[in-house]
This record gives structure tokens, sequence and C-alpha cells, in this order.
């Protein structure tokens, strides 16, 4: 046994501090997996997290996640406290429902609603309006309290399909069918370039950015930094500077579409946190820059969209596959760019 267990840990209201010693036969093991095992409720992004800001000492140095314990190693850990669930405050905010039955919710949400509260966002979400138009939704396990029916969710500038469980029985059950990867999901992206070829994919791991901790940035596959990430796409539409392309999600990491369409060479247009509100590709004549901040006006958020989402009934266990249009403010950014292309072609 280790010799100074955080059986009793020290608490001074925001962080829990641990000591522990490992044993004197302690075999190699990461340190974020070792004290995953240790602490309770220690997951990995809090365990990673606190590491990353040297919270975390190994004989009363800093080290990385990949540091292997050794036998009689001496860790302090300093962890923030879990959060304490929060008060959902139901709120009037209408909802576009695609599909509604005992078991499920099929929401289009639209551009710039944030899916659950968070820092800056602590009212105006789907999941208040979710409080207002349904009770009691089920949490699934490992979920926060704050996010109710939430099985999966998309970034606050994507529009498009989401599913909301309203029994336990169907968060459970989606959200295995999420875990397996079984869930069919594409998107519609607006991206700068054409790529290489018509269908690739896309397939390096995603985790969180060394330096800009808002960013996710992709790893090599077979690594140990981040997750396994695969994108399949297509491209639908060539319109010289951009293209439209559909994104197949293999996983479903955070900002995995934009993140891996930057890193191939293609941000998505609009997207101000991985380079795509810039001129990426084009000419540098003062015409075209205006032509591009009137897109940019016409689209002002990352040119990303839920359009069909497909899955297994929790109940019935039938297939199920919904659809949704291209909104207004995407379509219309289309239309210029088409415009232009055919522009071109008659000089």
């Amino acid at each position: 046994m280790d010799d100074d267990q955080n059986q009793d840990p020290k608490n001074d209201g925001l962080f829990i501090h641990h000591r522990i010693v490992t044993d004197k036969g302690q075999q190699p093991l990461r340190l974020d997996k070792y004290l995953m095992g240790k602490i309770e409720r220690a997951t990995r992004n809090r365990v990673q997290q606190a590491i990353t800001n040297g919270t975390v000492l190994v004989n009363d140095k800093k080290v990385k996640s990949n540091y292997k314990v050794r036998p009689e190693d001496v860790i302090t850990v300093m962890l923030p406290k879990p959060l304490e669930p929060n008060v959902i405050l139901p709120e009037n905010i209408p909802l576009d429902i695609v599909y509604e039955d005992d078991d499920l919710l099929v929401i289009n949400k639209p551009p710039g609603l944030v899916v659950h509260p968070g820092v800056g966002n602590h009212s105006g979400t789907l999941v208040n309006a979710l409080a207002y138009h349904f009770k009691d939704l089920p949490i699934l396990e490992g979920n926060r309290n704050d996010r109710p029916g939430i099985v999966h969710r998309i970034d606050k500038n994507t529009s498009g399909l989401m599913l909301v469980a309203k029994t336990d029985h169907a968060m459970t059950h989606l959200g295995k069918q999420f875990y397996d990867h079984s869930i069919h999901r594409r998107y519609a992206a607006l991206v700068w370039g054409e790529p290489d070829d018509d269908e690739g994919t896309i397939d390096f791991n995603i985790g969180r950015h060394e330096r800009n901790r808002l960013e996710m940035a992709t790893f090599e596959k077979d690594g140990e930094e981040g997750k396994t990430a695969i994108t399949h796409y297509t491209v639908l539409e060539r319109l010289y500077y951009v293209s439209l392309v559909e994104c197949r999600l293999e996983t479903g990491r955070t900002h995995q579409i934009r993140v891996h369409m930057k890193y191939n060479g293609n941000p998505v247009f609009n997207d101000d946190r991985y380079g795509g509100n810039r001129i990426v590709k084009g000419t540098v004549y003062t015409k075209f820059r205006r032509f591009v901040e009137n897109c940019f006006a016409l689209l002002p958020r990352q040119g990303l969209h839920a359009k069909s989402i497909g899955f297994i009934h929790p109940t019935t266990g039938k297939e199920m596959l919904f659809e949704a249009p291209i909104p207004e403010d995407m379509q219309a950014c289309l239309d210029r760019w088409r415009n232009y292309v055919a522009g071109r072609k008659t000089l």
C-alpha cells in the first residue's frame, strides 16, 4: 500500500490537496492514468489540466502527463473542487423541433445558441430552453447536472441538428451509440480553398493546444497526445477560392471538423478561432477584399452546419434519419460565391 494515501485530503474551500507516495514495487505507469485510479472523481481532463497548470508535482518538480511514475515517488496534487450542481433557470426560448416522441427530441439549433451554461453563458442557452419546455430531463452518467437531456453538443456558432433525450433509457441508449461511434452525422462546411482530392479522410488525433488552451490541435495518430479523431470529407462544389464540403464524422471530438480542415489547409470560412476569418485564398486586389468582407457580413460566423443525423431509436429499434437544410445566412454566402464564379466565367 502507499505510505500516504489520499483517504483524508485537505480541503481549503476552493482546492483539494492530496499527497501520495507510490509503492516500493510500483510499475511504470503514466502519471495521469495513475492519479485517475487514486483520486476520487479525478477525470482525465481534470488531472491533465492540473498537470499543465503546474499544480501536480512529483518529488517537488513539475512533470508532464506522460511521466511514468516510479517506486516511492512523492506526488502532491492540488485539484479544484468539483463543480456543484447548478440551478438551471427555465427560459422561454423558442425551439425549432424537427421531431419529438416520448423518448427524444431532434432540434435544429440556430447559430449563436450556446448548448449549455458555462463561463460567460449562464443563461440564454439550449438547456435553459429545455428546462422551460420540458421537466425532469435525464442526466447522462459522467455528465454534469447542468446539462439535462444533452447527449452531445455542437458549437455555439455552428447550426444544425441535435439529439436530446427525454428519458433515462433514451439517455443511456443514445449515449452508448455516440460512445460506439455508430451515430450517423454529416456536416456541410464552407471552407477556404479547394482540397486536392474530391474525397479524403483526415485521421489525426485531436487534443488541447499546448499554448492556447481555448484551441484544439492535431497530433500524430500513433502518438500518446490527443484522442483518436477521424473525419471523412467529400467536395460537393468548387468555387475557385472556397469549396462546399460534406464532412462525415467517425468520431466526435471538440472542434473536430474545424481543426481537421485547418490541418488539411482548408480552414472553415469565417472561423475566427482557426484562421478562417481572413483571406486565405484569392487575389490581392481591393475589389476582392471587399467582396470577401461582404461575404463575412452575410455569414458572421463559421460556415458549418450539422445537416443530418441518423441513429437507432432507443425504444423501437428502428433506424431514424433527419435532415436540415442549409440555413439562410450560409445559403446567402454560398449564392454570393456562385455569382462570383459565374462572373469570372463570363470574362
